[in-house]
């Protein structure tokens, strides 16, 4: 049941790949009529976030995600910190957004993106156009290159703040945060490439800065099978699985829930 006097905060931590269960989370809400009054997002989180708030649907997301091919040839740079170049993605987005400013979008949302320069986290804006804060947040670091804004070069906010609760946790009556990041399987022979060491070591910085975060959220999401995805996962059909976790956690953690929403 939903209490429409409720300022409703989102979290949508980061992921990659394990993004798309956010999408599958908010099929399960716009199910139960549960709409988000601000939402706040971190690299792939903030691409779902931007995704949703500018109307699509969750199956628009996972179409979205699917239709790209992140290993694409086109998107390698051999001129920049980095294996692929965050620029190389605009064409995606722009015919979504063009020159949309993110407080245009129906939905407020706060995105997060890391300043390499000053060394401190940056919450973007209203002022700030769609394209440029989703590809700021969403630079993996070790895998894209840092992505220049006005001159600044900005890198996962992840780095920093991996599921930004704090920034709603005041302003908000309920929060809802949704963690698609659990630790990953791995044995000695997962980690033999730059990218899968890197990833690693990510993803443990990650885990051990946001665990204590959890309590800041009334309902929690974490669909734990999610360990057992890559975080830059290819396959259409592992994203459709991906999909249909996200959806299948927030259900079953709804009908635990004791209070009303």
């Amino acid at each position: 049941m939903t209490n429409n006097s409720k300022k409703i905060g989102l979290i949508l931590s980061g992921g990659g790949s394990k993004g798309i269960a956010h999408a599958g989370v908010l099929h399960f809400l716009n199910e139960k009529k549960i709409v988000p009054t601000q939402i706040a997002g971190t690299s792939a989180g903030a691409i779902v976030a931007a995704l949703y708030s500018s109307g699509k649907t969750p199956l628009e997301i996972l179409t979205f995600f699917k239709s790209i091919y992140f290993f694409h040839w086109k998107h390698f740079t051999f001129s920049k910190a980095g294996l692929i170049d965050p620029n190389a993605f605009k064409s995606y987005f722009s015919a979504l957004f063009n020159d949309t400013l993110l407080g245009e979008l129906k939905i407020p949302i706060a995105l997060t993106a890391t300043d390499m320069i000053q060394g401190k986290l940056t919450v973007f804006g209203p002022e700030t156009k769609v394209i440029d804060a989703i590809l700021a947040s969403s630079a993996f670091p070790g895998v894209m290159s840092p992505y220049e804004i006005g001159g600044n070069l900005y890198s996962d906010g992840g780095i920093l703040n991996h599921f930004p609760t704090e920034l709603l946790k005041n302003e908000s009556d309920f929060i809802i945060g949704v963690y698609v990041s659990p630790l990953q399987k791995v044995i000695a022979k997962d980690l033999t490439t730059i990218k899968s060491v890197t990833t690693r070591a990510y993803e443990l910085l990650t885990a051990n800065s946001s665990l204590s975060k959890f309590e800041d959220c009334n309902w929690l999401i974490e669909p734990e099978e999610l360990s057992a995805y890559s975080t830059f996962e290819t396959n259409k059909t592992k994203m459709d699985a991906i999909f249909k976790i996200g959806y299948e956690a927030a259900q079953k953690s709804y009908e635990k829930l004791n209070v009303d929403i």
